[in-house]
């Protein structure tokens, strides 16, 4: 089994990472980290490719990231980056790599925003076979008085 984490350098993902090391490692599981690196828009042409290589990039960048802060606390760790969009990618992440959850950071919007929207969290939470950990981003701390 495995924990599968979305990760994309958001604030969100950015403590969802730090949550997903700990469960890997209470379980002692392999962490996988994925990127879902979809274009928008229709997948053809040399302006879809354009897109989808500056997006993938970022996203290996931001993967490199997160394995070091994985390898730092001692869990194996592994990163993807998947040409489909991020919910789908973590469903199918997930499938093959046999996860026990997946761990997903979110912006602290309103579920009625996420519903409309279509947040990747809603999504797995609606789509996903197994256990869907959605993290929320930390509340910056208040300032002296």
């Amino acid at each position: 089994m495995s924990v599968v984490l979305g990760y994309d350098e958001s604030p969100g993902a950015a403590r969802a990472l730090r949550i997903a090391i700990e469960v890997a490692a209470a379980y002692g599981e392999e962490l996988v980290m994925v990127y879902g690196a979809a274009a928008p828009g229709p997948r053809e042409g040399a302006e879809y490719r354009s897109h989808y290589d500056a997006i993938r990039q970022a996203g290996r960048t931001g993967l490199e990231h997160a394995l070091t802060s994985a390898e730092e606390a001692g869990v194996p760790a592994s990163v993807e980056v998947l040409d489909e969009k991020p919910a789908q990618a973590l469903l199918d992440a997930a499938e093959r790599h046999g996860a026990r959850v997946i761990v997903v950071g979110t912006w602290g919007e309103s579920p009625m925003r996420g519903a409309l929207l279509g947040s990747t969290p809603h999504k797995l939470l609606h789509m996903s076979t197994v256990p869907v950990l959605c993290v929320p981003t930390e509340e910056d701390p208040e300032p002296p008085a």
